[in-house]
């Protein structure tokens, strides 16, 4: 666990392939005013990363941010069976065989909403992706929306696939597929014009080391938009 800021670590997960395009996946974890953790999309569960995060306090709350990132939820479910689960739009549906205890929307849950603000980009044909800002440490937490992989992260064709759907641009960016995902222009414009006024500094993506600047960033990874 790397520790980000005030109450807010981060961890990386061991790389997973999609089509041999292996890539590492970022989780978050945040300890809330009460002393339980709020963990955004769990990585594959570790006895090691699981000692590392009992260190810092008891799970409460269990954060599937889109509908692509769930895949080790099963396993912190088992482990943490007393910590809620809070899944992005249309997930629950998807996972029928785990339970949810609600679907995230644009009012955060009571248990974070004076720390953890939230915001649904909506309008994206691939996923739905909840948008996080954590106040204490002026931290904003994309999932697959804004992605960065270094040049040489991939070889081969796949090199030419990455550099292509801007997954390797020379900043974070919005990869090419999801940007021609996006049906509903407007309802996305909405949810950016409440994510940037939002006092963010850093910037964390599950695919990408965090950066500053984040909301000039932000404001130039979605200027297509």
């Amino acid at each position: 666990m790397i520790q980000l800021g005030p109450d807010i670590w981060t961890a990386l997960g061991p790389h997973q392939s999609t089509l041999g395009f292996h890539y590492p996946t970022r989780m978050v974890v945040i300890r809330l005013a009460d002393g339980g953790l709020f963990v955004w999309s769990p990585i594959a569960l570790t006895p090691a990363l699981q000692s590392a995060v009992d260190a810092l306090g008891p799970v409460r709350h269990l954060i599937a941010p889109n509908t692509l990132h769930h895949m080790s939820l099963g396993d912190w479910q088992a482990a943490y069976p007393h910590a809620c689960t809070h899944g992005a739009p249309g997930l629950p549906a998807k996972r029928s065989d785990l339970v949810f205890d609600d679907a995230l929307n644009d009012t955060p849950c009571p248990d974070w909403a004076d720390q953890i603000d939230q915001c649904v980009l909506q309008g994206n044909a691939i996923t739905t992706e909840v948008v996080f800002f954590h106040r204490a440490s002026a931290t904003v937490l994309f999932t697959d929306l804004i992605q960065h992989f270094p040049r040489d992260w991939f070889s081969g064709w796949r090199a030419v696939v990455a550099r292509l759907d801007l997954m390797t641009a020379p900043e974070p960016s919005v990869p090419r597929k999801f940007r021609l995902a996006f049906r509903d222009r407007g309802a996305a414009r909405a949810a950016l014009a409440t994510i940037t006024t939002w006092p963010a500094n850093t910037l964390v993506m599950a695919h990408g080391a965090p950066v500053k600047d984040a909301q000039a960033v932000i404001k130039r990874a979605f200027g297509w938009l």
